[in-house]
């Protein structure tokens, strides 16, 4: 048989012979161990996020814990009307979104400033210990932040006994209701900024340093450096965190409100989780605080969706 019979020969069977792609089944098992590896965080998913959200269907009653989801009484519609009506749920959500606002200005640029001044430090001894002190914060619970915030700026602080001691009026700012939200604000950077570093910090490392030889090459210096060469290189990176950031505008630190909610009272600091909080677990009012949830996670989607979009004709890839 010639060459070239033999490769028609060959065309031909393969030809006949039927398509054995895997299936669906022999690549599961062939990733077996794979699976085996995901499917812990799977399973935490489904338990806690996904499961727990047939229990929306209360929004929908006057649920009762003693009647269940089968003897409580349908409502339709009217614990939203409830939460839309009361004053008190209308100044949570007024609360939330000045606190959230406050912190995607304040808060959430704060990262990028600290990533970008530690990233023009030239004494890598210098950079790694600054790292380290701006770390630490993050690994402290709410419970010591607060405290330590108290003992530093509360009537009976060390601030004000300082200016007791030459002879200044003193403040009040733990305990000052018009303030409040700013203080919360200023925690959460002492607190965070330094973790929210470590995004930044790897976004910039893979920013080709050829790009960086060519700027000074040009006589850029180290502010268009910056604003040339390093700002787009992470505004992928800043979109991406400022939609997930946006969907989470109705969500702020309900630990962190809930100590010290006594101090300034509930008109400046009940937020949207201290309302549900207080009205479902604590109240009994099951049906309004899980309409409240409802909604949260309702307006959480809707904006990531717009944001996503603003961020892709911005001309970054967005979060999907």
């Amino acid at each position: 048989m010639s060459v070239i019979e033999r490769s028609r020969h060959q065309s031909a069977v393969q030809a006949e012979a039927p398509d054995r792609r895997p299936t669906l089944l022999s690549r599961i098992w062939r990733e077996r161990w794979m699976y085996v590896f995901f499917l812990p965080g799977l399973m935490f998913f489904a338990v806690f996020a996904y499961l727990p959200l047939l229990g929306n269907v209360a929004a929908f009653q006057d649920y009762s814990p003693f009647l269940g989801f089968r003897g409580s009484p349908f409502v339709g519609w009217s614990n939203f009307v409830d939460l839309f009506s009361d004053r008190e749920a209308l100044a949570a959500i007024k609360n939330t979104l000045v606190i959230s606002l406050l912190q995607i200005i304040f808060a959430f640029p704060a990262p990028i400033a600290l990533a970008l001044l530690l990233n023009s430090l030239l004494s890598h001894r210098i950079k790694r210990f600054v790292q380290s002190v701006v770390y630490l914060p993050h690994f402290i619970g709410w419970v010591i932040v607060i405290s330590i915030w108290q003992n530093v700026l509360s009537e009976t602080g060390g601030l004000n006994h300082l200016l007791q001691q030459v002879g200044l009026s003193t403040s009040h700012l733990m305990s000052n209701a018009s303030i409040f939200k700013e203080v919360l604000t200023a925690q959460v950077m002492w607190k965070e900024t330094g973790w929210g570093t470590i995004i930044f910090f790897a976004a910039i490392s893979s920013i080709d340093t050829d790009l960086y030889e060519a700027a000074v090459t040009d006589g850029a210096g180290a502010w268009r450096r910056i604003w040339h060469v390093t700002s787009p290189g992470i505004a992928g990176v800043i979109a991406l965190l400022l939609v997930l950031r946006i969907g989470d505008v109705l969500t702020v630190g309900f630990e962190q409100i809930v100590l010290q909610q006594n101090a300034v009272g509930n008109d400046a600091a009940q937020v949207i989780d201290t309302f549900v909080y207080y009205n479902g677990v604590l109240g009994g009012n099951w049906g309004l605080a899980t309409a409240a949830g409802i909604f949260k996670g309702v307006v959480g989607t809707i904006l990531v969706v717009l944001a996503n979009k603003a961020a892709k004709r911005l001309g970054t890839a967005g979060a999907f």
